[in-house]
């Protein structure tokens, strides 16, 4: 059986911005797949080239090499929109829960509008409302007031909620915990396991944080400078890494045990010096 989402040799360069300007690539030959059901932590720095990942599959940023294949289909040069062909299939909650939710709209029409852009009748679509907040914990009263009266959990649920409306079959996470504090993360984080464990929906999580990844992830990919560096199954990746750049990624969490990170601090000094990053073999 083929993955639901298969990606290889994946290239982008954005436009240069004067004559004969060339920007350098964005991605650099990405290949990786994610099965029905199943998350794929996507990790690596600011600048590695994840969320360009996450905006191609989602069609808002279009590959300059390579094929994305979704469900058999390719999907590689599709734009984001309502024509695109599995624009119910996939779907996105972006980082930031206080910028992402229309701020003039109730809840109830935050979560009713992708129902009614995909022609599903207003009264049918404004029904559906109460289930989808039910699934992501929040009363039903919340669909009649604004997304500013939340906090940021709550917001992120929001988000949530709408991208669960359509059924998709998988569900891009560009770092939707990272602008919320450890507990709230953490309750988020068990939302979209329980969510999955309920849906089969699958996502690509992308993030920078290991402990993270570690918490939700079945397999991961991590990326260095537009390339996957390494992959495999979640626990083997966070606690045996083969790549030294996975290796500084670890080592760069934050610990309180101070006995941890005096042990971090020496384990990156024997990593100075160290520059080549191997690719993933």
């Amino acid at each position: 059986m083929n993955p639901l989402l298969q990606i290889d040799d994946l290239r982008l360069r954005y436009p240069g911005g004067g004559f004969r300007r060339r920007l350098p690539e964005v991605l650099k030959g990405v290949s990786l797949h994610i099965e029905a059901g199943e998350t794929l932590g996507l990790v690596g720095e600011s600048g590695s080239g994840k969320t360009t990942v996450g905006r191609a599959v989602l069609g808002l940023a279009q590959a300059t090499g390579g094929t994305i294949t979704f469900e058999g289909q390719d999907i590689t040069h599709l734009p984001a929109g309502r024509n695109r062909g599995d624009a119910r299939e996939i779907q996105v909650v972006f980082q930031d829960p206080y910028t992402s939710l229309t701020p003039a709209l109730q809840v109830r029409g935050i979560l009713s509008e992708p129902l009614i852009a995909q022609g599903i009748a207003r009264s049918d679509a404004e029904r559906r409302v109460s289930s989808l907040l039910d699934r992501v914990g929040l009363p039903k009263d919340s669909a009649d007031r604004f997304a500013r009266e939340f906090s940021g959990g709550q917001r992120q649920r929001i988000a949530i909620a709408r991208a669960l409306a359509l059924e998709p079959r998988l569900i891009v996470c560009d770092e939707p915990v990272s602008a919320l504090d450890l507990t709230t993360q953490a309750r988020v984080l068990d939302l979209l396991i329980e969510l999955q464990r309920n849906t089969g929906v699958a996502y690509l999580f992308i993030t920078h944080d290991l402990a993270v990844v570690r918490h939700i992830s079945h397999r991961v990919a991590v990326m260095y400078q537009g390339e996957i560096v390494e992959t495999g199954p979640a626990a083997t990746v966070t606690r045996h890494p083969q790549n030294d750049y996975t290796k500084r990624l670890l080592l760069a969490a934050p610990t309180a045990d101070p006995d941890a990170q005096a042990e971090r601090r020496a384990a990156r000094q024997a990593l100075r010096g160290r520059a080549e990053v191997p690719t993933a073999s």
